[in-house]
């Protein structure tokens, strides 16, 4: 029974999986150490549920994997949505955090594609954008 596990789109999903759920826990605990939303939990289910959107779309339709490509976009842009809050005067929260799991999405539909090393340089790139600011404040 493993072994029928460990192959075709049964192993590949299993894979894409478990780079999701790494990309999803570095991605999260840049954010649940800075004390913002949207930390592992969140990156990684958003991360999981984009790439299986994707890996599904080129097995059901092939010839358009783009059709539920757009809608994992639309999706999540409400997501983010709800997520940026206008408080006190013209200050907005929380647009980072909305840009994130954004990301997070683009970056699962990578992992369904296959596009692993693309989606491992997205990660890294992910973790360190959101530190920019910080080093900015320390040089200057």
């Amino acid at each position: 029974m493993i072994d029928r596990l460990l192959t075709g789109y049964e192993g590949s999903f299993i894979i894409k999986l478990a780079i999701c759920l790494l990309a999803g826990f570095l991605i999260g605990l840049e954010r649940e150490l800075k004390g913002k939303p949207a930390g592992i939990s969140t990156q990684s289910l958003v991360i999981g549920g984009s790439m299986i959107f994707t890996s599904l779309s080129t097995v059901i339709d092939p010839n358009s994997p783009a059709r539920i490509a757009a809608q994992i976009v639309s999706g999540v842009g409400f997501l983010g949505a709800g997520m940026i809050l206008k408080s006190d005067g013209d200050k907005i929260k929380n647009l980072t955090t909305a840009a994130t799991v954004w990301y997070a999405a683009a970056l699962g539909m990578a992992i369904g594609f296959g596009w692993y090393l693309i989606a491992s340089i997205a990660t890294l790139y992910a973790v360190f954008v959101p530190m920019i600011p910080k080093m900015n404040q320390r040089i200057q």
